[in-house]
């Protein structure tokens, strides 16, 4: 039975106030988010979708400023692995982003943008928002919380915030903190934006001229991590960008160059530069086992919640030892766990590829909880 309230792309403004983990109050709090499929009668099908750092709502739908497919539509649809046939699928916007949801962005009581004056969150902050949402539609608890990346952070976090409300949690290719190499990209990242002379402390709302070249810099910097050697030795090699000879200048020579560039130029036309420093921070932040008197297992003990692990061979930033941590917890907590590392060439994007064993893997995860 169809919900009223459930629409395709809907944006919801919550009174709050939500307390932040910085100290900080937030309220009002706006999140936007998208549903597919249709809410039983009972409301046991519902699965949230958690997107990752550079991710949004749009998650099998078009995507308003660039006109693409969304980012997992070859998982997420009737009859595909995610089966909106089946589920009711709500994707959130994480707060502090800059796609509906509240973030720098956002208008600040005095009618201007935020900026950084909006406050510091955390994974779990965004998590707390994601269950005032689901407050506010009548769902209980979740069929399933499914992530992959900065998702699967915060999946974990669900798991061990809300341990009865998650009957399953599917954790792809993630880890349960944030090392120090994954911090110093980050802060590599957040750097060039912060030099960019159109940051001005990020006061840039007002006329147009935006940090974009530090933007651009910091997602070509972060897509190197996203991808594995091979990939891209595979794809481009050292070979020449339209030219048949090196010009022995800086312009992009080579075509990983040119891909990388575009990477960047076309990331400023729809992400926030404040948005990006606001989400890589909470990242860096998150470490659950620091929030659980520093034992992992601590955050699972006595949970029912079924979980799934999957990793991918070729990924460096998030490797196979980080889920294998997380799995080892899990079986301390006592938590029923399923551990997979997948074969691919992709690196950390895996998960958003065409890797037909993860498709596999997610349906046969989903469908053996039995709905």
């Amino acid at each position: 039975m169809a919900d009223a309230r459930f629409g395709l792309d809907r944006k919801l403004t919550l009174d709050g106030p939500l307390a932040l983990d910085g100290g900080g109050i937030l309220a009002p709090v706006d999140i936007a988010y998208e549903t597919y499929g249709t809410l039983n009668d009972d409301r046991s099908n519902a699965i949230l979708l958690c997107h990752a750092l550079t991710g949004d709502q749009h998650v099998a739908s078009t995507h308003p400023i660039t006109g693409k497919p969304g980012w997992w539509t070859r998982m997420v649809g009737p009859g595909k692995p995610i089966d909106t046939d089946r589920f009711c699928v709500i994707c959130p916007n994480v707060i502090g982003s800059c796609m509906g949801s509240s973030g720098p962005e956002s208008l600040a009581a005095d009618g201007k943008p935020f900026g950084m004056r909006f406050p510091v969150i955390t994974i779990r902050d965004m998590v707390r928002a994601q269950a005032m949402l689901l407050d506010h539609l009548g769902i209980g608890a979740l069929y399933a919380v499914v992530g992959g990346s900065m998702g699967g952070m915060q999946v974990l976090t669900w798991a061990a915030t809300y341990p009865t409300r998650v009957r399953a949690a599917l954790v792809i290719a993630s880890t349960a903190r944030h090392s120090a190499q994954n911090i110093a990209f980050h802060e590599v990242g957040r750097q060039a934006i912060m030099a960019d002379p159109n940051w001005r402390g990020g006061d840039y709302y007002h006329d147009g001229k935006a940090p974009d070249a530090g933007l651009a810099v910091a997602r070509m910097a972060a897509h190197i991590t996203y991808l594995s050697e091979l990939g891209l030795t595979e794809k481009f090699g050292r070979r020449l960008q339209d030219r048949s000879s090196k010009t022995f200048g800086f312009d992009a020579d080579f075509q990983v160059e040119s891909y990388l560039r575009y990477q960047g130029l076309s990331f400023t036309g729809r992400f926030d530069a404040n948005s990006y420093l606001y989400i890589t921070r909470a990242m860096d932040y998150f470490d659950l086992a620091e929030d659980h008197g520093g034992h992992l297992a601590n955050a699972f003990r006595g949970s029912t919640t079924r979980f799934c692990v999957v990793s991918f061979d070729t990924d460096w930033l998030y490797p196979t030892s980080e889920s294998r941590n997380i799995v080892h917890a899990l079986n301390a907590g006592g938590a029923p766990v399923s551990f997979m590392e997948l074969s691919a060439p992709f690196g950390h994007d895996s998960f958003l590829l065409d890797v037909p064993e993860l498709d596999r893997v997610v349906d046969g995860f989903l469908t053996a909880g039995g709905l």
